[in-house]
């Protein structure tokens, strides 16, 4: 049948949608007013739509109803997503999949951080070396405090560090310890004499 005089259909209202009002998305057409988040009818734009087949969502309910599970999946930078999405009509637990068991008592936040974080222990102490006081050298995270050289404890940088066996030395106590020996190294002044 014809459409006379109109244009298409709304995807959302079935309503005739005129070029002056009208939005496209997916092919589809909608009414501005129309053109809101299946789930938490929250209003959409080019920027905020994520489509999936004839339905429109916003990215948060996109992410929520089709996107990864389980943890390390949540809706920001390191957080566990515990929304089901049922405030939204959103059925997210897979077929046959039980729903998580949650936990009967409150758990310590520290104890799990530390559990779930694989944390790097300096060679020189053996503690935690955390990100913020972490200097690498020889291939190993030291705290700023230990990346010291282990005969002299000079403070050691970038540039006169070396390292040797899991150790670090200055560039001077590695050359009088494991450096060449003999005339014009440094370690013999005078030559002795055979007799």
């Amino acid at each position: 049948m014809p459409n006379w005089g109109g244009g298409a259909k709304c995807g959302a209202c079935e309503k005739t949608v005129y070029h002056a009002e009208e939005i496209q998305c997916n092919g589809r057409s909608f009414h501005k007013s129309c053109f809101l988040c299946m789930a938490c009818r929250k209003a959409l734009d080019s920027t905020t739509v994520a489509a999936h087949e004839s339905e429109i969502y916003c990215k948060t309910c996109y992410g929520r109803k089709y996107g990864p599970k389980g943890v390390g999946f949540g809706q920001g930078a390191g957080c566990l997503s515990t929304d089901t999405g049922d405030h939204l009509g959103l059925n997210l637990q897979q077929e046959g999949s039980p729903k998580p068991p949650r936990p009967s008592t409150p758990t310590n936040a520290s104890k799990f951080a530390k559990k779930m974080v694989d944390v790097d222990k300096c060679p020189r102490c053996g503690k935690s070396v955390y990100a913020a006081e972490k200097i690498m050298g020889g291939g190993k995270p030291w705290h700023k405090t230990c990346f010291r050289c282990a005969i002299c404890g000079k403070s050691l940088e970038s540039t006169n560090v070396t390292d040797k066996d899991g150790e670090l030395y200055c560039k001077v106590c590695y050359a009088k310890n494991f450096g060449p020996k003999g005339i014009g190294f440094g370690g013999l002044t005078q030559v002795e004499k055979k007799e």
